[in-house]
């Protein structure tokens, strides 16, 4: 596997989906997702309603790049996409993000994260949070075009629970990428230098998501590879807006 492999040759570069057993029995859902509970990080507490997912390590991954800028948004204009409990737009905004734009399609996610974005950012000058209910970009405000994206999207390929929360959160798969990409593109909200980060696994049909950024005219790499172990390979893509005609980047 040649982890510098970008664009149309990174397909050759990617894992099958693991076996459908196996995908099953690595997402069985917890019992307590209809129950309140509670969430820690970055000395940040959470209080996390009936329905609202915890965040696992791959968020976490993301999280901690969006908080020390190996995903930067100072000064940019950023979208959480499933934004769930919110860890996500807070880290940009204490990082400097110009504007936070928190998505989910879930209403009690993005209530979660509004208040959760209130009692621990505030209001801060210089940022400007808008949170959004909707499916994808469906709902979101025009304007000035996003220069940072963040996805960690309900991807794994095989149906794991008849919840429609755990499927919500776990179990959509490629489908949504190929919406989700169609809409960036058929909207052009990636600005000039725009970056999108999509983390997903080898539970996830990893070649069919690659290629649905492609069929968008998007040029993917991969900005962090994680072996964790036990068959599931996490890999963190790096997706920016190919220029039509000069085969560069945006």
């Amino acid at each position: 596997m040649d982890l510098t492999a970008t664009g149309p040759a990174l397909l050759d570069h990617l894992p099958p989906p693991l076996p459908g057993e196996r995908i099953i029995a690595l997402n069985q859902p917890r019992g307590d997702l209809h129950t309140t509970r509670s969430y820690e990080w970055n000395g940040w507490a959470f209080d996390v309603p009936p329905g609202v997912f915890i965040p696992g390590w791959t968020s976490r991954l993301i999280h901690e790049r969006l908080l020390d800028g190996r995903i930067e948004t100072r000064g940019r204009r950023y979208a959480a996409m499933g934004a769930g409990l919110g860890v996500e737009a807070i880290a940009a905004a204490v990082r400097g993000a110009r504007e936070v734009h928190a998505i989910d399609v879930h209403p009690e996610s993005v209530a979660a994260a509004t208040r959760h974005y209130a009692r621990i950012v505030g209001e801060r000058p210089g940022t400007a949070f808008l949170p959004v209910t909707g499916d994808l970009f469906g709902h979101l405000p025009g304007g000035p075009r996003l220069d940072v994206v963040t996805f960690n999207p309900p991807a794994v390929s095989r149906t794991v629970s008849d919840d429609p929360d755990v499927v919500r959160n776990v179990c959509v798969g490629a489908p949504l990428l190929a919406a989700f990409f169609a809409q960036i593109a058929e909207k052009d909200l990636l600005a000039p230098g725009g970056e999108i980060f999509v983390i997903v696994s080898n539970t996830a049909d990893l070649r069919g998501i690659v290629q649905h950024a492609l069929d968008g005219g998007f040029h993917p790499e991969i900005a962090h590879f994680h072996d964790w172990g036990d068959g599931v390979l996490t890999f963190l893509f790096r997706i920016t807006r190919d220029v039509p005609g000069t085969g560069g980047q945006a």
